[in-house]
C-alpha cells in the first residue's frame, strides 16, 4: 500500500517494550513513527539515540515518538538498556503494520534479495492525517530535519 502526505494513517495496535498496547487512534496527539530495520545495528542505533536526544523537544510540541521494527519485546528491552534510549519501541513481529505503511519491501544486499523494512519516518497529526513522509532515510541529520519540519508544521 502506498501512503501519501494527507492520507489517513492506518490504525495499529502494537505492544511497546513493556508489553503495553499502543493504538494510534487513541493517542490524539502528533505522532512520529520511525520504521527501522533492526535493533542494535549501527544505523538504527544512531537513529534511535538521536530521537531519544531530542525527545523532550518533540514532547514540547505535543508529539509522541515511536520506533517500529520486527524485533521482539525482549530485543527492544535489550536495545533500550544497551543504548540508553528514551523512545518507546513497538514490536511488529508479523510485519502487518510495516506492510500497511508500505515499508516492508524487497531489498538487495550483495546480490541477494530479501524482504525487510525500508527506513522511513512518518509525521502524523492528532487527527491521524500524514503530514510528512521521509522515505529511504539516511541517518545523518535526519532527526534534526524531522524536528525542524515538525516545529514549522504542527500545532501543539
Amino acid at each position: 500500500m502506498k501512503l501519501n502526505i494527507h492520507s489517513k494513517a492506518p490504525n495499529f495496535k502494537l505492544p511497546n517494550q513493556e508489553g503495553e498496547i499502543v493504538e494510534l487512534n487513541k493517542l490524539k496527539k502528533n505522532v512520529i513513527l520511525f520504521f527501522y530495520p533492526k535493533d542494535s545495528t549501527p544505523g538504527c542505533t544512531v537513529e534511535a539515540i538521536s530521537f531519544s536526544k531530542y525527545l523532550s523537544d518533540f514532547t514540547k510540541m505535543n508529539c509522541l515518538v515511536f520506533g517500529i521494527s520486527k524485533d521482539s519485546l525482549k530485543k527492544h528491552q535489550n536495545f533500550i538498556k544497551k543504548s540508553n534510549l528514551l523512545v518507546n519501541l513497538l514490536s511488529d513481529e508479523n510485519e502487518k503494520v510495516c506492510e500497511n505503511y508500505g515499508v516492508w519491501v524487497e531489498k538487495s544486499m550483495y546480490g541477494r534479495k530479501y524482504m525487510g523494512i525500508e527506513r522511513t519516518t512518518f509525521l502524523i497529526n492528532s487527527k491521524n492525517k500524514i503530514i510528512n513522509i521521509w522515505p529511504k532515510v539516511k541517518v545523518t541529520n535526519h532527526v534534526e530535519e524531522v524536528l525542524e519540519f515538525t516545529k514549522n508544521n504542527t500545532t501543539s
